[in-house]
């Protein structure tokens, strides 16, 4: 008789099963665990131009919608100016937390949202170039059909995608599935043959 076709209580199982039924369920918790953990958190940097909405649970006069300054920063109330450029939503939710517990709040619920992304831009042999607002899971064949496709004299394989990593701009050549992020230019060159 299989483990996991039982019926009977786990305190009726043989101890053999028991410890399997026991390690499986556990095996089930960690890997469920890490995979929530890995999908709660986002690892994107907010950078200039997002805009960023942030709330207290029970505080609505609290609540400020903003974009990230040129700078970086935000403005909030009791912290002023906040450089903030970099942080993930979990870090400027953890960071606002910190400084307004105490002073301001005795258990500050703080909730950080994304509610719109910076624009990327498309140039080169695409119908309509420009910048796009960017939206979570954007590939790069998707954001060249927001630009309206490729032209006929497009190359599909030299395309090339400029973009910050940590304060530097980096230049790359890109396939089609692969990821885009917000600020991302990417530009469509030309075919030869």
């Amino acid at each position: 008789m299989s483990v996991f076709r039982t019926r009977r209580p786990v305190s009726a199982m043989h101890p053999l099963q028991r410890l399997v039924a026991l390690f499986c369920l556990g095996l089930l918790v960690v890997v469920t665990g890490v995979r929530a953990e890995e999908m709660s958190f986002s690892r994107y940097g907010l950078n200039s131009g997002d805009k960023v909405k942030v709330t207290i649970f029970g505080e609505e006069d609290m609540e400020v919608e903003t974009r990230l300054s040129d700078a970086g920063t935000i403005s909030y109330p009791f912290l002023d100016e906040i450089r903030v450029k970099g942080m993930t939503v979990g870090q400027l939710q953890n960071f606002l937390t910190k400084k307004l517990k105490g002073d301001y709040f005795i258990d500050p619920k703080v909730s950080v949202s994304i509610t719109e992304y910076r624009k990327f831009f498309v140039s080169g042999e695409v119908k309509d170039p420009g910048g796009f607002s960017f939206e979570p899971g954007l590939t790069l064949e998707k954001a060249v059909a927001l630009a309206g496709g490729f032209t006929q004299r497009a190359s599909r394989k030299d395309i090339i995608v400029n973009r910050e990593e940590k304060g530097k701009l980096t230049e790359r050549n890109m396939k089609l599935d692969e990821s885009i992020l917000p600020g991302d230019i990417i530009n469509v060159k030309e075919s030869f043959f």
